[in-house]
């Protein structure tokens, strides 16, 4: 019987961040998932410690699992793409070493949302994140549109992927930062289902989000800004670039990102992003 969910958490040497991110799904009051540690080969211990609440789940029974698969990969998006196809679960849901589920009851949360919104097509259903950087709750855009898609997508710890999805269109490997972006455009914009992909927003607030990745890092600004640009010239129509990068540019989005990532503005420019966006709803 397939679970519910497959919880993915990629990882090389990553210290006690490991386990705190376990300890995280372990105090999930839904049970009904599976959890896969797929480690590029550390030496830090980490299958060791991965293998400890593996063994622990199984002598108390029950429907949760974890399973460490210790592979090379080409960098991260090789590696959620090796997890995400070993992955058993319905809905597959990324949990970066170092971020922690918000509650305990997230899973619990999210599996009552996607029941209810459920339909004959294969979704991604997202919530908020918590950002450890400033301290704020970051609200995912609730009504997805083209626009939306050129701006702001929820990042992967908001959202959780209909199984079939990721097996139709891994994470391109070609992109060091983006890849999770492009796998969003792609189904926004191109996958083949009848009916489309369906895009379902939940107020619940999902993660902790350690923040200050690979992506985030100054050097890596440039490399994001370029993959973005290459991305949406894949997706969108020159008219539409055109339309969304004046409407960018009138808006301030430079001014906007500055007071968002300032610990002490990004409070009050959240505040305001999420009032906007619950008129949108």
């Amino acid at each position: 019987m397939e679970p519910f969910f497959s919880v993915i958490v990629v990882c090389l040497n990553p210290g006690e961040r490991l386990k705190s991110t376990l300890e995280s799904i372990e105090r999930q009051t839904f049970r009904d998932f599976q959890v896969i540690v797929k480690d590029g080969g550390s030496r830090d211990g980490a299958p060791e410690t991965a293998g400890t609440f593996s063994e622990r789940w199984k002598k108390e029974g029950g429907l949760r699992s974890l399973e460490v698969i210790t592979q090379e990969d080409c960098g991260i998006y090789d590696a959620m793409n090796q997890a995400a196809a070993a992955a058993e679960g319905r809905y597959v849901y990324f949990l970066n070493c170092g971020d922690c589920f918000s509650s305990g009851q997230v899973l619990e949360e999210m599996a009552a949302f996607i029941r209810r919104e459920q339909e004959q097509r294969p979704g991604i259903y997202y919530g908020d994140i918590y950002e450890r950087l400033t301290g704020q709750r970051v609200c995912s855009n609730p009504r997805m549109d083209a626009f939306g898609c050129y701006r702001n997508v929820p990042c992967h710890q908001a959202c959780f992927y209909a199984r079939e999805l990721l097996l139709a269109h891994p994470f391109h490997r070609g992109y060091q930062v983006r890849a999770d972006y492009e796998q969003f455009l792609w189904c926004f914009f191109a996958s083949p289902y009848k009916g489309g992909v369906k895009f379902a927003y939940s107020s619940v607030l999902i993660a902790d989000y350690e923040g200050g990745g690979f992506s985030e890092s100054r050097e890596n600004r440039e490399l994001s800004a370029r993959e973005h640009k290459e991305i949406t010239g894949k997706y969108m129509s020159r008219g539409e670039l055109f339309r969304f990068r004046l409407a960018m540019a009138l808006t301030l989005s430079g001014l906007r990102t500055k007071l968002a990532e300032n610990g002490k503005t990004a409070g009050v420019y959240n505040r305001v992003k999420e009032m906007l966006y619950r008129r949108r709803k």
